[in-house]
């Protein structure tokens, strides 16, 4: 590992704002390759592209933004897209094409895919990313793991997947407080080291090691767009405490671990309400196609 980085592998997409005309580039992964480079610390994308023009973009967008993606995988088809409109700030789904030729098409990891990995300091992806079966493979890399549930979960999920992770991240907004404490709790058990579980407007916690942590989110002066809101808070929380651990995520005693905790949620709080300022999850819009 010659610096501390970040690789996130799974989804990209089109968002397409039906209200707007325009369509930005998106999908949880990709966000998270983007946002990592914006707190700035080295970030790449490793993916599924089409060969439609939702894909060219996506593409060039990191092209402009130099991240690396030259592991990313190629198929003929349509690329993944979602349609979005917004009632007042805030983005509502309508549908999407469920990732296009990811869904079809495996990762297929080869040596030369596992040794690139162990160049990074932290793997990130999600439920979005059809990577499941595949996660044995990544966390045989030595490198941790971070994922996103997002909404979706329910406890034979939870067992199948916390083996391979260092960081879970629970959407935990729709659920009670004390709905969302059994959730955490239940990853925690699992042996998952961080999880991560964000309430929306009403901010972030935090389980470690036993001791909670509570970040409330912080007052954007301008909200445009919520979307990547929660990629965003993950994004710069991570590379915070990468930064502060020198890039072992994970070090020194647990009273210097809750410091870099806290210091890690007020940086994802305070970059979230940043983004919602942003067209799309980060801009780089273009006329819809």
């Amino acid at each position: 590992m010659e610096t501390i980085s970040i690789l996130a592998i799974g989804d990209n997409v089109a968002d397409k704002y039906l209200s707007r005309g325009m369509m930005y580039p998106g999908g949880q992964s990709f966000n998270t390759a983007v946002y990592t480079k914006m707190n700035h610390m080295d970030s790449a994308y490793l993916g599924k592209f089409g060969s439609d023009a939702v894909a060219h973009h996506n593409c060039d967008v990191l092209d402009e933004l130099g991240i690396d993606y030259s592991h990313s995988r190629f198929f003929e088809g349509e690329n993944g897209y979602a349609k979005v409109t917004l009632q007042g700030n805030e983005r509502v789904f309508l549908g999407s094409n469920k990732g296009g030729i990811a869904k079809e098409n495996p990762y297929a990891f080869q040596d030369n895919d596992f040794a690139y990995m162990k160049c990074f300091s932290l793997l990130y992806t999600n439920l979005n990313s059809y990577i499941e079966d595949d996660l044995p493979l990544l966390h045989k890399t030595g490198v941790p793991l971070v994922y996103d549930f997002s909404t979706r979960w329910n406890d034979d999920v939870l067992r199948a997947i916390a083996p391979f992770l260092t960081v879970g991240v629970l959407s935990c907004a729709n659920l009670k407080e004390e709905e969302r404490t059994q959730e955490m709790m239940k990853l925690a058990n699992l042996g998952v080291a961080i999880v991560v579980g964000t309430v929306g407007e009403a901010g972030s916690h935090i389980l470690y090691h036993g001791d909670w942590y509570y970040q409330p989110s912080v007052r954007a002066e301008y909200v445009k767009d919520t979307m990547g809101a929660g990629d965003s808070y993950l994004s710069a929380l991570l590379a915070s405490l990468l930064r502060d651990t020198n890039g072992k995520f994970i070090a020194g005693s647990v009273s210097e671990m809750a410091m870099h905790i806290r210091k890690a949620m007020r940086a994802g709080a305070t970059f979230a309400a940043k983004v919602c300022g942003m067209e799309g999850a980060f801009g780089h819009g273009i006329p819809l196609i």
